[in-house]
């Protein structure tokens, strides 16, 4: 289980994030919402080690603290980030981008277990391990990212607005992505701009605005408040039968 609590993070005088508590478990989706500026992205990266948090802030995996560890301790933690854009390395193939992944020494002795697995969660990546990764599409594109993050072994998987820049149809194929990965056993952590389909394959969401966690429920309870649906659904309140047709 992954546990955050009373992180907070300030730019000088500039608040942005503020106590914010949360768990992700194995085996489970959570999604963070809210609007550009809410500090959604400033909070993974703190977990993530690259932005420093005031202290007092706790972060633990599996029960071991790991509170201001740098990256590269983070990752070897079992915490995998694919930040907003991917950052992948384009001019490599998608054979080469995964094995860069199996860097930490927690993944070396499983990377030809890990590389199975992620072949298996996604197809198309078996068939184009040779392919130059700039001349494949934005859903393959972040094929490579989720599975490049699962080569390092992490409990937890955690994405910044995986969706962003995406068709309907390529947005849709990731979010169905998201659902394998969870079957495989790990947890997700997802910031996303697209509420519908975010909370129709979450279990649990947080809502964050000003830099603070206003409401917390299950996912299926949240996409049915007026609230949520007036800020985030485009507030017809009509929502029924959308985890369906994303399924």
């Amino acid at each position: 289980m992954l546990e955050i609590k009373n992180l907070s993070v300030f730019y000088g005088r500039h608040r942005a994030a503020e106590d914010l508590s949360i768990t992700v478990s194995q085996g489970e989706i959570v999604v963070i919402l809210g609007a550009n500026g809410a500090g959604k992205s400033t909070f993974l990266r703190a977990i993530a080690g690259i932005t420093p948090y005031a202290r007092g802030g706790f972060v633990s995996i599996e029960g071991n603290d790991i509170s201001h560890l740098p990256p590269h301790e983070i990752v070897e933690a079992g915490i995998a980030f694919v930040p907003e854009g991917r950052g992948i390395f384009s001019d490599l193939t998608v054979k080469e981008n995964l094995a860069l992944g199996a860097n930490p020494l927690r993944a070396r002795k499983k990377q030809s277990e890990n590389l199975k697995r992620v072949l298996k969660l996604f197809p198309k990546l078996a068939e184009r391990k040779g392919q130059i990764v700039r001349t494949m599409s934005g859903g393959e594109q972040q094929m490579v990212a989720i599975g490049r993050a699962i080569m390092s072994s992490p409990y937890i998987l955690m994405l910044d607005e995986p969706s962003l820049g995406l068709s309907p149809l390529l947005c849709k194929e990731v979010f169905q992505n998201l659902m394998k990965v969870r079957e495989a056993g790990l947890g997700i952590l997802l910031v996303e701009q697209n509420a519908k389909q975010s909370l129709a394959i979450a279990d649990r969401a947080y809502l964050l605005e000003n830099s603070r966690i206003i409401k917390e429920d299950l996912a299926s309870i949240l996409v049915d408040d007026p609230a949520v649906q007036k800020a985030y659904l485009g507030g017809n309140g009509d929502e029924t039968g959308f985890k369906e047709k994303l399924v």
